[in-house]
C-alpha cells in the first residue's frame, strides 16, 4: 500500500508578536520580542521599529533599554509565496527625569512688590511632579510646573516620579528697591510748591479783605459818632 504526502504551500498568516516580559517595562530592562506565524515553507522574519528595519529572526532582543527604544514594533513575515505584517505593539519605557531645567521671563530681575515667573521642564515617564526649592532651604517653596517668586535669591526646580528625582541647576532673582524717577521727584516738588503757594495766597486775600472790611467799619462808626 502506498501512501500519498500532500503538502500545501502558502503564503504566512496569524503572525503575531509577544513581549517577555509582559508588565511595566523599566529604563534597564532586557526585553525580547518574539514573531510567531504559520506558513509553509516557513518565513524568514524581519523586525520593524516604526518605519525602520532594525533586525531579523524570529527573536528580537533588546538589552538595557532606554527610553529611545520606546516606540511600535512590528514583524514581517515573508516566504516565496507571499509576505504579511503583524500588528504593531508599543514598547512604553518608564524612566525617572532627566533634562530637568528652569527658565525665567526676563532677566530675573524685578522691582519691588513685583514677581517673577519660573518654569521646570523635564523629560519623564510617566510625567514627573514638580516641587520648587530655595537654596539653603530644606522645605519647598512651591510646587507645579511654574513658579512665582516676590523675593530675592536662587531657585531650582525638583522633577520625581516612582523611578527617580532630579533637580536643575539654581537661577538667580533679584528683587531692586523701588526708587521714584528724579522727573517724578522734581514734579512732585513743583506740584507741592505749587499747592503751597495758592493756599498762602488765598490767606493773604482772605486777610486783607477782613482787615479792609475792619477799616471800613471802623470809618463809619467814626462818622456815625461825630454826626450825634
Amino acid at each position: 500500500m502506498t501512501h500519498l504526502i500532500i503538502s500545501v504551500l502558502d503564503a504566512p498568516r496569524n503572525v503575531v508578536v509577544s513581549i517577555s516580559p509582559s508588565g511595566e517595562i523599566v529604563e534597564g530592562d532586557s526585553v525580547t520580542l518574539s514573531c510567531s506565524s504559520d506558513s509553509n515553507p516557513p518565513a524568514e522574519i524581519s523586525w520593524f521599529k516604526g518605519g525602520t528595519i532594525v533586525g531579523s529572526g524570529r527573536i528580537y532582543s533588546i538589552s538595557n533599554i532606554s527610553s529611545d527604544h520606546s516606540e511600535e514594533y512590528k514583524c514581517k513575515s515573508r516566504n516565496q509565496h507571499g509576505e504579511t505584517y503583524s500588528d504593531a505593539v508599543t514598547l512604553n519605557v518608564m524612566y525617572p527625569p532627566k533634562n530637568v531645567s528652569v527658565s525665567k521671563n526676563g532677566s530675573g530681575e524685578i522691582v519691588e512688590g513685583d514677581s517673577v515667573t519660573l518654569s521646570c521642564s523635564s523629560d519623564s515617564n510617566p510625567p514627573a511632579e514638580i516641587s520648587w526649592f530655595k537654596e539653603n532651604q530644606s522645605s519647598a517653596v512651591g510646587s507645579g510646573q511654574s513658579f512665582s517668586a516676590l523675593q530675592s535669591g536662587r531657585f531650582y526646580c525638583e522633577a520625581h516620579n516612582q523611578h527617580g528625582s532630579q533637580r536643575s541647576d539654581a537661577v538667580a532673582v533679584t528683587v531692586k528697591e523701588h526708587h521714584i524717577s528724579s522727573w517724578h521727584a522734581v514734579f512732585g516738588i513743583i506740584v507741592e510748591c505749587g499747592v503751597s503757594l495758592i493756599i498762602v495766597t488765598i490767606t493773604i486775600i482772605i486777610i486783607m479783605f477782613i482787615i479792609k472790611k475792619l477799616r471800613s467799619f471802623k470809618s463809619e462808626y467814626i462818622t456815625m459818632t461825630q454826626i450825634k
